[in-house]
């Protein structure tokens, strides 16, 4: 089979030529042909007029000259038109020492006192001489006696200011044409020379045009643009082009999907955009690397960068909220599931006891045994149901505490924790709380009198939380860089990145108008706090006056069911 025909490169046809440098080139050629001929032609057209006013002029300038002369007046006055008369004699002096083709002295009547043929003097003028008659100069083209001609007439005036006569003075027309005709080679040459300036410069532009387009045809680079607006609006990877100067070029449609613009943030500055931040500082190249991580809104970006030649750049978003949402899901099940062996051990071996207690027939012995065990987990859930009554944020602190124990950590609320089952967002809270405790609960976990408490309580509509554990604390210097996307101490975990739980932390608490702060715990250890305006919803009837309300047991008639039932939370652990 033969290879199909690259783009751009089809056979050789003749007619108008398919590459870009060729109908370039061409168009530039006919361009410059045309504008070349069209000044030629427009200097031409007034050159022909200026050479015959100058023409004109001239034979108005010797007539002048010649009529100044007061022999000449005089002797018209005086003498007979002759072709020997003094006349005849002065005029032809005039013409051949000024090159006219004729000085005609001619008196009042018209009739001629000098002419070049002889045979003409004393006959009346082929022109009409009636304007120079009376008293006025006239340039003009016209043809006589002699042909066509530039000429100029004048009025004689005699000493009294009397008009007696004129002169008028031709300069052969041919003469005239002959100087025309001798500037149009030099004029082509200049034309010529402009026109093979013009023909190489537009000849380099191509070339340079030609490597740029990679010499594709028009309908090639028609079709690759259609083709690639198709595929970066088409794939389901965002992708930002920025120019040098560090402007928007183009976002496709997944690119404003992840980061929440739309189409008219082309054209303006990055910063702009985006405001300042990781995720722009990522985009604009000041944070390099493979695979970066940057957190815009709720969601995890994973972003990689490339350069262009003109000093742009090329980015690629990817969407990992969901991937990362379900690595922290397998985060907790993997702890969840190493808590379960830990408490299969444990449960074994409360078996194994009871199953000796009973064998020795201690029966009394052994449902104390039994009371205790169930009675220590009912007591941490009730505490817990008590304080925290909203059901989500009750079971993930009943099976945080599950979890750290088993890390040797012990969990705790703090005194004055109370929640009303008000809340507004109860998944953002328990991201918050979820991110807060497990960093707490890997800080803590190896130290000695591992600790972690957890206050949460409401001032009016607003959730102040407090996440205290007895771990090294953070350093002053990091206190602001840890709320940062990629910033972590631990190891990476198989299944993606660090750096990314108080970055959410911070940005849910941005979103609903609060914040996240971290300070040392007296006694060592660090103080998360996260202050959420608005995070409850306004006390109803039934909160106000119902004293069931704020406890953790059975719900009002008609109100929600409890958080946790102890019994249900003792038998399930």
């Amino acid at each position: 089979m033969n290879a199909p025909p690259t783009p751009g490169r089809g056979l050789r046809r003749f007619g108008w030529p398919r590459r870009v440098f060729s109908q370039v080139l061409l168009m530039q050629l006919a361009i410059i042909t045309g504008v070349t001929i069209l000044v030629t032609g427009l200097f031409l057209a007034p050159l022909s007029d200026q050479l015959d006013d100058q023409a004109m002029r001239r034979a108005l300038a010797i007539a002048q000259s010649t009529a100044a002369q007061p022999d000449i007046v005089e002797d018209l006055s005086s003498t007979d038109p002759s072709h020997r008369g003094p006349v005849q004699s002065a005029a032809e002096r005039i013409r051949r020492a000024t090159g006219a083709e004729y000085v005609v002295v001619m008196d009042g009547r018209g009739v001629r006192w000098s002419h070049p043929s002889a045979d003409r003097i004393g006959a009346v003028v082929s022109t009409d001489p009636g304007e120079a008659l009376r008293g006025r100069e006239v340039m003009e083209i016209d043809s006589g006696t002699l042909g066509r001609s530039a000429r100029g007439k004048v009025p004689l005036v005699n000493d009294s200011g009397e008009v007696i006569g004129a002169v008028s003075v031709g300069i052969e027309y041919d003469s005239v044409r002959a100087r025309l005709l001798g500037a149009i080679p030099g004029l082509l040459a200049y034309a010529g020379g402009a026109l093979a300036v013009g023909a190489l410069a537009a000849y380099l532009i191509s070339r340079r045009l030609q490597r740029q387009t990679h010499d594709l045809a028009f309908s090639d680079i028609s079709a690759l643009l259609t083709e690639r607006e198709a595929m970066l609006h088409g794939i389901r990877e965002g992708v930002v082009a920025l120019d040098g100067a560090g402007r928007v070029r183009l976002l496709n449609d997944e690119a404003q999907r992840l980061l929440g613009v739309g189409p008219e943030a082309a054209g303006r500055p990055l910063e702009e955009v985006l405001g300042a931040g990781r995720t722009t500082d990522v985009l604009s190249g000041r944070v390099v690397g493979d695979d970066l991580l940057a957190v815009r809104g709720s969601r995890v970006l994973l972003a990689n960068r490339m350069p262009t030649d003109d000093r742009g750049a090329v980015v690629t978003l990817r969407d990992r909220t969901e991937l990362e949402h379900l690595g922290r899901e397998l985060d907790s099940t993997t702890g969840l599931i190493d808590a379960l062996r830990a408490q299969d051990h444990e449960h074994a071996n409360r078996l194994h006891t009871l199953l000796g207690l009973l064998e020795l027939e201690m029966h009394e012995d052994a449902m104390e045994f039994v009371t205790e065990v169930v009675g220590v987990h009912r007591a941490t859930a009730e505490q817990v149901t008590e304080k925290v009554q909203d059901p989500l944020l009750a079971a993930l602190l009943v099976g945080k505490a599950t979890v750290a124990a088993e890390r040797g950590v012990a969990l705790r609320l703090a005194p004055d924790t109370l929640l009303p089952d008000r809340v507004v967002d109860p998944r953002g809270l328990v991201t918050v709380v979820g991110n807060l405790v497990d960093n707490a609960t890997d800080a803590a976990a190896g130290s000695d009198g591992a600790r972690i408490e957890v206050g949460l309580r409401a001032e009016g509509r607003t959730v102040i939380l407090g996440v205290r554990d007895s771990g090294p604390g953070v350093p002053s210097d990091q206190h602001a860089s840890i709320f940062t996307e990629g910033w972590s101490t631990k190891d990476v975990p198989a299944h993606g990145k660090r750096g990314l739980g108080l970055a959410l932390v911070r940005r849910l608490a941005e979103r609903q108008g609060g914040g996240v702060t971290v300070s040392d715990a007296d006694g060592g250890g660090a103080v998360f706090t996260v202050v959420l305006p608005d995070a409850l919803a306004e006390p109803g009837p039934l909160d106000a006056t119902d004293p069931a309300a704020g406890l953790g047991g059975a719900a009002a008639p008609g109100g929600p069911p409890p958080a946790i039932h102890p019994a249900t939370t003792g038998e399930q652990r």
